[in-house]
């Protein structure tokens, strides 16, 4: 068992495959490498007998993504795009990756250092929004234990003790609510709304050194100052489900940090963010993509602006379909959300093609086109699902159903949740790629990536035909893995897979995470 351990370990970003293809050039040897806390790893460990009670975290916690991120700053991360000059290129000091926490609202979280001395917190990256916050000087924000944090301790920013603080004075052209304001020196209040019912944040704006690195071979420590927002007040989903330790606003406003980095020079004015059908995720600022990427123009409202897109069709399975609508891709809402006709064309054609029985109405469960799974079912076939944006791009939903799993049954769902006026192009429907923000083209671009592999602008595809290697089985955006699919046609099949006993789900934990987390961001 000792030497099975220290196999396992020393193998430390995961275990290592072998796996042989033939090709008309003879047989290719290639590696599969999966990450450290994988489940493929973990049912290597079980097998072999080297799995001590106690450390191994369970998938999904915040102490599981804790333990890829203090990984992930020991390899000082991994390059993924190659279309910008890489001297430009900015990651957070802790590390590139991203993680997607389902205590925590299913959201994108990463570790930002700030202040001086500088102290770490877990904030929820959102593309809807535009400040970014830190709970401060609390008087009403998130506890900072809780069981859904595991045993982490989150950090509560105060200005006064980082000797690089500022406040930004009310006569700053970053404050917006100057009527509230006793004097042009003191300081500028803030109030943030967000979508979710009576949920907000509020304080003063301070201005304070946010660390970065260069992703270079010897990286180099870039401190930026930025503007945040001393979140004193918090209300609604902040105090009990997402974003407990602040939100990284990545909007288009002037006072979002992607903005003020590229107005500073500190990188170009364009971001990208990665993926995974796992939950990892990758963010890089000044990141422009590649050129062989698809494209397609944003939509900008100048009195409200917003990463918003257009639609012209879509196909689904084997229906093409003709649309004009436009939806606002954020990575701060969980799943998808359609209105009508969007929402009705795409679910219906959806319903007509599924082979399942549709599932019984459930309230607590805010997915409309939902279907039961047999016993012994362990795949599903499943209508491929492709968005035609404004120029002819597609956009392809390789993450298109959410799986629910709990002792009496197991069911999937269309991961989208019908709206009556809005469209949002939710979390979900962007796994298996990498979306590229670019805000000085004023475009979207988005190419299939795995988050873990490095690219160039000639990258290598992913790889969809690993049927041999089983996706977690989980609940949530990702019922399935991408990478366990087969494509035929206009139809892909899936894998699906019940939780061992485990990694069990409860139907009634989920139906909570829905209806406290379903959407987030989108600040009014």
């Amino acid at each position: 068992m000792a030497s099975s351990l220290s196999l396992l370990l020393l193998f430390a970003a995961s275990g290592i495959f072998l796996a042989i293809a033939g090709s008309t050039a003879g047989a290719t040897l290639g590696l599969d490498f999966h990450h450290r806390f994988s489940d493929r790893v973990r049912r290597w460990a079980e097998a072999h007998g080297g799995l001590p009670g106690g450390w191994w975290p369970e998938k999904g916690s915040v102490e599981y993504y804790a333990a890829l991120a203090r990984h992930d700053r020991t390899l000082r991360g991994r390059v993924l795009a190659g279309g910008s000059d890489p001297n430009e290129e900015l990651y957070f000091a802790d590390g590139n990756a991203t993680f997607r926490i389902s205590s925590l609202g299913f959201l994108h979280y990463a570790t930002v250092a700030l202040g001086s001395p500088n102290v770490t917190f877990l904030v929820a990256l959102d593309t809807g929004s535009d400040l970014f916050w830190l709970p401060c000087d609390c008087r009403s924000c998130a506890p900072t234990s809780s069981p859904d944090y595991g045993n982490i301790k989150f950090d509560i920013y105060s200005p006064s003790q980082s000797s690089t603080s500022k406040k930004v004075p009310c006569n700053s052209s970053f404050c917006e609510l100057k009527s509230s304001c006793s004097a042009a020196n003191s300081s500028c209040p803030y109030v943030v709304k967000y979508v979710s019912d009576n949920t907000s944040s509020s304080g003063v704006l301070v201005e304070d050194i946010l660390y970065f690195k260069t992703e270079e071979t010897i990286p180099k420590v870039v401190k930026a100052p930025i503007v945040l927002g001393c979140g004193q007040v918090q209300t609604g989903a902040f105090l009990n489900s997402a974003a407990p330790n602040g939100l990284f606003g990545l909007g288009m406003d002037k006072v979002s940090v992607p903005n003020v980095l590229a107005s500073k020079g500190y990188a170009s004015n364009s971001f990208s963010m990665c993926f995974s059908s796992d939950g990892l995720g990758r963010i890089y600022f000044g990141d422009t993509g590649s050129s062989d990427q698809e494209e397609t123009p944003f939509d900008v409202n100048h009195s409200h602006p917003t990463y918003n897109i257009s639609f012209i069709g879509m196909e689904v399975g084997n229906s093409s379909i003709d649309v004009n609508s436009s939806a606002i891709v954020d990575s701060g809402t969980s799943f998808t959300y359609l209105a009508d006709p969007m929402y009705a064309k795409l679910s219906e054609s959806f319903h007509a093609q599924v082979q399942e029985k549709r599932h019984e109405s459930d309230a607590d469960i805010p997915f409309e086109y939902c279907y039961d799974l047999s016993a012994n079912q362990n795949s599903v076939l499943l209508p491929t699902i492709n968005l035609t944006t404004k120029g002819g791009s597609q956009f392809p939903i390789n993450d298109p159903i959410i799986l629910i799993n709990s002792e009496q049954s197991s069911f999937y769902c269309l991961g989208i949740v019908k709206s009556s006026n809005l469209n949002i192009i939710g979390q979900n429907f962007m796994t298996g790629l990498r979306v590229v923000f670019d805000r000085e083209r004023l475009v979207l671009g988005w190419k299939e990536a795995d988050c873990y592999e490095a690219e160039d602008s000639s990258t290598l595809p992913v790889n969809r035909n690993q049927s041999s290697i089983a996706p977690a089985p989980a609940f949530g955006p990702n019922g399935y893995n991408p990478e366990a699919t087969k494509q035929r046609g206009n139809t892909t099949q899936v894998t699906v897979l019940r939780p061992s006993s485990s990694h069990s789900s409860h139907l009634n934990s989920m139906k909570s995470v829905l209806l406290i987390s379903i959407v987030l961001s989108l600040a009014i």
